[in-house]
């Protein structure tokens, strides 16, 4: 090739390399244009959106306690109270991380601790396996084969918390430390995002709080907030009745979880679980105090603030005259200890009293005698309305009255002497003697059983025949059952009160059952059922529903009870089917009971009533002598005997024998109390 040809491929291929340079730079030129066209639209066009994006916050509330209603007695006596005590929580955001829960807990636990016992009940073995997962994440993901590791996250969850080995466990289990990093893990993950959990409360010492108040920047998540308690200026007087709350750590009830979700309740909230404060559960809780949270894109929190200051609970006005509880308490505690020495099954006894024309519970006393050491004497206040007893000849009034109702007029005698019938045992009153003819009031005096056996004959249309048969039928049973119901007998009272008895009707093993269920020695019925029974007859024939909340007021700062917000007026659930003539001719017979009948000379004041002797066998706490007769002493009655102030009943199951008077005792000493305290009160209006 010649020096001239090999100068001109030269030249071509720099001109070919110059194009493509060229071509080259050009289309870095357009990108470059592309871009400045992009980035100005972006700044121009779209830069206030993503702005706003970059600055974007979300909102998000949080609840924490309040206190809840307070509960007064008819004289406005406050009987159940809060206070304030700090509490130490903990609050998840939408940046919280397992390790982040982890690293708090363990700073956490270097200022605050928990008993053995406590983390013994509390700590349960689900937790300790949670626990570990958290703090073992390598050795969790270890657990589960590479097919599982596929699978949903719950269910590979659950795989693992299944394969924990149990070696890890008893580790933790023998180790204090980690126990209670496993409890407070446990608290922190107890609720949703924002949710603050009560981390420890019970127990929180003063030390405790302000340590950890003062390290507060290095506990991420975690608070000091005043939370409340329940107190009892009564102390433990009707304590039992006025309810329990769950703690913290127990939160909502289960059982009704969907019911309080539903209306608001953190998983974590203090609910009422028994009695007054369950039964009254949606007036007594407060409106809690809300928190708003701001959160930052990312999840972080960067501001807080107090958007409600939340509001106590209603307050609640008690039917209970709180010194009156008193005196009986201590008059039924002292008498059942007296007589508990020639008793050796008599361990319990009750006393209900009411307003009988308004249905207000005056005081509601149960007492029961320890099983392991019987001169300590325990509440059993709940027991007036949820255990039944035979109620003896107290019931006599109630069958009078039915028998008056199914035609038996005013007047009415029946000789007094032991019924024989076939195929069942000889069927007396209670006296060694006949007691004669009887009318309808000598027999209510006197106690007449035959009488009212005589009386149920005549409501089942039964002719006696001396050892003929007695062919009561079954509707025989539920009629004169449907009498006794007219006055509550059988029946639940309606009290507004949970965990109620209607008392037991045992389906008859023999026809001659209905002539017991007409003395009261078979049907067994509670407490709270004859002092109702023995109030329609004092009021006038009117079933009137026991009511322990007179009314529900609006929280007030003031000790002053609020505006009423619910006023609940006496409901009469029922008129009985007799006439006047007819309550007030039982009403006559009563009043004879105590001025020349069973119950003559054991009363100081114009008192009417019955007693009642029932013999049983045994069936309380001693299984050991289960079925050994014995007898329960009781007594009905009412004061005055013109207008009635207040209605009675008087229960002492299970006595040795049938003469002590323990029940005439009890019921005159529980009137006095009444009458003294009236007089008190009248000086002090004075």
């Amino acid at each position: 090739m010649t020096e001239q040809s090999h100068g001109s491929e030269t030249r071509k291929l720099k001109k070919t390399r110059f194009v493509r340079i060229n071509v080259f730079f050009f289309l870095i030129f357009l990108l470059f244009i592309a871009l400045i066209v992009r980035l100005g639209f972006v700044q121009i066009v779209q830069g206030e959106e993503f702005s706003k994006e970059a600055s974007k916050t979300e909102a998000a509330y949080a609840t924490l306690p309040a206190p809840r209603g307070k509960m007064v007695d008819r004289y406005n006596r406050v009987v159940v109270d809060n206070q304030s005590v700090p509490a130490i929580t903990y609050t998840v955001d939408k940046a919280t991380k397992t390790e982040d829960k982890i690293n708090t807990a363990k700073r956490l636990a270097e200022f605050i601790s928990f008993e053995p016992e406590f983390l013994k009940k509390e700590l349960k073995e689900r937790d300790i396996r949670d626990y570990w997962l958290a703090t073992n994440a390598e050795k969790a993901k270890k657990l589960l084969s590479k097919k599982e590791i596929e699978l949903e996250p719950a269910q590979t969850y659950k795989l693992q918390v299944e394969r924990v080995p149990e070696t890890e466990i008893t580790k933790i289990k023998e180790n204090l430390e980690q126990q209670e990093l496993a409890y407070i893990y446990k608290r922190f993950s107890s609720g949703y995002q924002y949710e603050p959990q009560i981390v420890k409360s019970t127990s929180l010492t003063e030390e405790e709080v302000a340590t950890v108040a003062e390290h507060l920047e290095e506990l991420p998540g975690i608070d000091v907030i005043t939370d409340w308690d329940r107190i009892y200026p009564y102390g433990e007087y009707l304590k039992s009745i006025f309810g329990g709350l769950t703690t913290p750590e127990q939160g909502i009830l289960q059982s009704r979880e969907d019911y309080y979700v539903a209306r608001g309740y953190a998983r974590n909230d203090r609910v009422g679980k028994s009695y007054l404060e369950y039964q009254y559960e949606d007036y007594l809780n407060p409106r809690k105090a809300k928190i708003e949270y701001i959160s930052d894109n990312t999840g972080k929190i960067v501001s807080k603030k107090v958007v409600d200051e939340g509001q106590r609970g209603h307050d609640l006005k008690l039917s209970f005259d709180m010194e009156l509880q008193m005196a009986v308490e201590k008059i039924v505690e002292e008498e059942l200890v007296l007589a508990s020495g020639s008793h050796k099954l008599m361990d319990r006894a009750f006393v209900v009293m009411m307003d009988p024309s308004q249905g207000d519970v005056l005081a509601m006393v149960g007492k029961q005698l320890d099983p392991k050491n019987r001169s300590n004497v325990l509440d059993f206040a709940y027991g007036a309305f949820s255990t039944q007893y035979e109620a003896g000849s107290t019931v006599k009034g109630a069958t009078v009255l039915s028998g008056y109702q199914d035609g038996m007029p005013h007047g009415q005698t029946f000789y007094d002497a032991p019924i024989y019938l076939k195929g069942t045992p000889e069927k007396k009153s209670f006296s060694a003697y006949p007691l004669g003819l009887m009318t309808d009031l000598t027999a209510l005096q006197e106690s007449s059983n035959v009488y009212m056996f005589f009386v149920a004959m005549k409501i089942a249309d039964i002719t006696y025949v001396k050892n003929g048969p007695f062919n009561a039928s079954l509707e025989d049973f539920q009629k004169l059952r449907n009498y006794f119901a007219q006055f509550g007998l059988g029946v639940q009272t309606g009290i507004d009160l949970p965990q109620e008895s209607s008392g037991l009707q045992n389906p008859p093993d023999e026809a001659g059952k209905l002539l017991d269920i007409s003395i009261g020695q078979f049907d067994t019925y509670t407490p709270l059922q004859l002092a109702q029974y023995v109030s329609v007859i004092a009021n006038g024939g009117s079933r009137i529903q026991p009511r322990i909340v007179t009314s529900i007021h609006e929280p007030s700062e003031d000790s002053e009870l609020g505006p009423i917000a619910v006023n609940k007026e006496a409901e009469i659930l029922n008129r009985v089917n007799n006439t006047a003539s007819d309550i007030e001719r039982v009403r006559k017979g009563f009043k004879l009971v105590v001025t020349s009948g069973t119950a003559q000379g054991r009363f100081s004041h114009d008192v009417a009533g019955k007693t009642g002797t029932s013999e049983t066998a045994y069936y309380g706490v001693n299984r050991k002598y289960w079925g050994v007769e014995t007898n329960n002493l009781n007594f009905v009655g009412y004061y005055p005997s013109a207008n009635p102030e207040i209605a009675f009943s008087v229960v002492v199951p299970w006595a040795s024998n049938d003469s002590d008077p323990i029940n005439k005792r009890i019921a005159n000493r529980v009137v006095e109390a009444y009458v003294d305290l009236q007089k008190k009160y009248a000086t002090n209006q004075d």
